[in-house]
């Protein structure tokens, strides 16, 4: 069996009621990924910001770089991939779907959600003054709107769609 079908039936073992009244079974599998996705976004975010980054500026020569920016940076293509493999195989399962034009069209919706967080933090830590990792959080939370959209109608579509 492969992975992705025994997450799709550990996830499915809590879609009870009253969840199948108030959400569809995509959208429960995609909350449980995107949910699973953003803790371990969040857990990646916070070690790199503290330890690897070490909540220092990161001098380029050309910018410097905030480090919570820094952290955002070197976070993004871990929870960039496992994203991809969880949408592609869990919460949306299109199966007519080539895995490039997904891969595409994937990056397209997450540069729109990459612009979304890079101006939430920048807003919520440089003008509203929040700590970095509660405005990850909330950077997250803005977000997570749009990325179901955006895969829902456009990256995980079918082909023949």
């Amino acid at each position: 069996m492969r992975l992705a079908d025994t997450l799709i039936r550990v996830i499915d073992m809590f879609y009870v009621r009253p969840l199948t009244r108030l959400v569809s079974r995509r959208m429960f599998r995609y909350a449980v990924c995107g949910g699973a996705n953003m803790v371990l976004d969040l857990m990646w975010y916070y070690v790199i910001y503290h330890f690897v980054v070490a909540e220092r500026y990161i001098d380029l020569g050309v910018v410097v770089v905030s480090p919570h920016v820094a952290a955002l940076a070197v976070v993004f293509p871990i929870t960039f991939l496992t994203g991809f493999w969880l949408n592609r195989n869990v919460a949306f399962c299109v199966t007519d779907a080539r895995a490039s034009r997904q891969m595409l069209r994937y990056t397209i919706s997450v540069a729109g959600s990459l612009l979304l967080n890079y101006v939430c933090i920048k807003l919520f830590v440089e003008v509203c003054g929040v700590w970095p990792t509660p405005a990850k959080a909330l950077t997250t939370a803005v977000c997570v709107a749009y990325s179901y959209l955006a895969g829902r109608y456009f990256t995980f579509t079918s082909d023949k769609s």
